[in-house]
């Protein structure tokens, strides 16, 4: 239908067939009375942050509509919302409103279908909704086509919100409407009436949702926990723990080359696979390089480890530091069928006898003793490598400097001539010989229990998400609810 303005002779149209009370003439924006078809007053157009037009269309909840008129409503000096009225092809209206970026679809609602609880509450389909705010407004500009004559004198709005909905009580002179509404995002509008751009959002909305749905996310987080659970005991049952490769490998086998190992099969879910290692070093060092190789992926992880074991005997007390033993873990490994690949070597401890008929070593490791065929008798410091020569035992016995006291404090009254004769056929085998300390080491692997660490983590980062989320929820509403007269949380 056309409308020909009475003041400029404009044609303004519109597709929908519904009864027109007044129009703002889109030419010289007079408020057209069709009755009359004379102007009721010139009203300012509707333009900041306006994004839809008259007569534009779009799809909400499956229903297509029509912007048949647009008010730009003004709450005192400076506070602006805009509402677009909506009408589908059968004639029902609706409403979009956008106030700082935030959209509420709105429908018209009957007095009677919500009932009073208090003052400030009341119920909808067993749904309580609190009093928010109560906002005196007027009209500041309009353009469109509109059912009933425009009230520009002050308006009564009354909010009551639940959540992402609310019921709106409008009340203009003897008019007393009700509206349901519900949030709607920015990127719905977009979408539903095909637009660029759209006001950014500025504050909380009165019906913004929170950016995480708690009650979703509580039940996603407790599925995904009984799932974890379900899976972590199938894990758990599904195997045994048992020692799974032992081997015991000689130092000369694989020095300066590798060896690989015998295989073993793992079967069960991903667990850490325990390495020990053990040699007989004294006072010395061995190093072992280990290669853990998945047959069936070819796939290696590789490790190297030190055995280190010193001793010995300083000012006046013993001491002692390392081990013959070292133990590693290769994490989470997996079911199928291994082998490891082996290098090591160690430190070689060498004591010349070439020269010597006779030698005796402390229990301690601390002192060698020898006695050459001369007579002339020798000690070593183990420690610091230190030697002093002594012409016989005897001259050894008398001596007062630290090395002769080092031996009195360690032999104390032992018979230092018997002590030498008792090695002697060893040491006239040994005569250029090298001595080795522990010639192998001993490998063995354990698959430990499924470790529930991970699972642990997991179960805690799944608590900690959701106490951030709920505290952040209700930090939202605070600030959601900072505006209203009636807010549920204390005011501080």
């Amino acid at each position: 239908m056309d409308y020909v303005c009475p003041i400029c002779k404009t044609e303004n149209k519109h597709e929908i067939n519904f009864p027109v009370g007044e129009y703002v003439c889109r030419s010289c924006s007079n408020l057209i009375s069709t009755v009359k078809n004379s102007s009721q007053k010139v009203v300012r157009k509707p333009v900041e942050n306006v994004v839809l037009n008259i007569g534009q269309k779009g799809v909400i909840d499956q229903a297509e509509y029509s912007v048949i008129g647009i008010i730009v409503r003004k709450y005192g000096s400076g506070t602006f919302w805009r509402e677009y009225y909506l009408k589908d092809q059968k004639g029902n209206n609706a409403f979009l409103s956008e106030s700082n970026g935030h959209w509420v679809f709105l429908l018209p609602m009957p007095i009677g279908k919500f009932r009073k609880k208090s003052s400030k509450q009341i119920i909808l389909n067993d749904r309580t909704y609190r009093w928010y705010e109560t906002t005196e407004c007027h009209i500041d500009a309009a353009a469109g086509f509109f059912e009933d004559a425009l009230n520009f004198n002050i308006a009564t709005y009354k909010e009551y919100v639940n959540g992402t909905e609310m019921i709106s009580q409008e009340q203009s002179g003897s008019s007393n409407e009700h509206f349901f509404g519900s949030h709607i995002s920015k990127y719905t509008v977009k979408k539903a009436f095909e637009i660029s751009d759209l006001p950014n959002y500025s504050g909380i909305g009165i019906v913004q949702p929170f950016y995480v749905n708690i009650k979703q996310t509580i039940n996603i987080l407790c599925i995904a926990a009984l799932l974890i659970c379900l899976l972590q005991l199938y894990v758990y049952t599904s195997r045994t723990n048992y020692s799974v490769f032992e081997q015991t490998v000689r130092f000369e086998d694989v020095k300066n080359k590798e060896m690989a190992s015998k295989s073993f099969t793992l079967s069960g879910g991903s667990a850490p696979l325990k390495v020990n290692l053990h040699s007989a070093v004294d006072n010395s060092w061995a190093n072992v390089q280990l290669s853990l190789v998945n047959e069936n992926t070819n796939e290696a992880v590789y490790t190297s480890k030190d055995i280190e074991e010193y001793h010995g005997y300083e000012d006046g007390e013993n001491w002692s530091e390392g081990s013959t033993t070292e133990e590693f873990n290769f994490c989470g490994v997996a079911s199928g069928k291994y082998h490891f690949v082996i290098s090591a070597e160690k430190q070689e401890t060498i004591i010349s006898t070439t020269s010597a008929s006779n030698y005796y070593i402390s229990p301690d490791g601390n002192i060698t003793l020898s006695r050459e065929p001369s007579g002339i008798v020798n000690v070593v410091n183990n420690n610091t490598r230190e030697s002093v020569a002594f012409g016989d035992l005897e001259t050894l016995k008398k001596d007062q400097s630290a090395m002769g006291s080092l031996v009195s404090k360690t032999f104390g009254k032992q018979n230092l001539d018997s002590l030498l004769n008792i090695n002697t056929t060893l040491s006239e085998a040994s005569q250029n010989t090298v001595i080795r300390d522990g010639s192998s080491v001993d490998i063995k692997a354990t698959w430990l229990p499924v470790s529930f660490w991970n699972f642990g983590i997991i179960l805690g980062l799944m608590l900690i998400f959701f106490i951030a989320c709920y505290w952040g929820n209700r930090l939202f509403s605070i600030s959601k609810w900072s505006e209203s007269s009636n807010s549920p949380y204390t005011q501080s």
